[in-house]
């Protein structure tokens, strides 16, 4: 990595990443002692920032090589294919919380030289196949919108000496069909397998007192 022991390591020297509650102690814990996570919860919690943040740490230190972000095509709203561009500018605006939250640990000339060297790539979800992923840390964002044949792509993709987290939802899911990510957490469970199922609550969110209010109207808790 070019900018290991440069002005770009010695400039950034952030504080570790701190929990803010029990639920997110239990994630990053995960993290530091498992190479797969299921990551379940509400908007707010946490869920995509900490394995953001916590991906950038182990980059700026040199003990991964790559980092993967990616999600499936299923916004919230209007499809990509209305928006004008390649599809990797299409996929840009969706991973823009997670590059900041990046750029906020390595600094944004890191950040710039990485995705330019293809050491950090916002992959869209349609050019999964084919992939093989090693010495990385990938992210699956939104992952209730894979159906079951897409979360078994991306499950086969991963490489060795690599850490993925599987985000997501089950009750948001926006496809028709059964999510993937419902399956994957039933294969879990019923063959005992080794990854961490970490789900975070209502209670759990961070974000905002407001973004707390909100899920909770949605959800019909009655504490709003």
């Amino acid at each position: 990595m070019e900018f290991k022991g440069t002005k770009f390591q010695h400039d950034r020297n952030p504080p570790p990443i701190k929990a803010l509650n029990p639920t997110q102690a239990e994630y990053l814990a995960a993290l530091r002692h498992s190479q797969q996570i299921v990551v379940l919860g509400p908007a707010g919690a946490g869920k995509t920032f900490i394995a953001a943040t916590y991906a950038a740490d182990l980059f700026r230190q040199g003990r991964i090589q790559k980092i993967i972000l990616t999600r499936p095509n299923v916004p919230c709203g209007r499809s990509l294919g209305f928006f004008p561009g390649t599809m990797q500018e299409k996929f840009a605006p969706w991973a823009v919380p997670i590059a900041e939250a990046i750029k906020e640990r390595i600094g944004e000339g890191a950040f710039d030289i990485a995705v330019k060297r293809g050491d950090i790539e916002m992959v869209p979800f349609e050019v999964m196949r084919g992939r093989t992923w090693k010495n990385a840390f990938v992210l699956l964002d939104e992952a209730q919108n894979t159906s079951v044949m897409e979360i078994k792509t991306f499950l086969t993709r991963i490489g060795e000496d690599c850490i993925s987290v599987v985000n997501g939802d089950v009750g948001q899911s926006d496809i028709r069909e059964t999510s993937g990510l419902r399956r994957m957490i039933e294969l879990i469970r019923d063959h005992d397998l080794p990854v961490p199922v970490i789900e975070f609550g209502l209670d759990d969110i961070v974000r905002s007192g407001l973004c707390a209010m909100w899920v909770r109207a949605f959800e019909g808790d009655a504490r709003v």
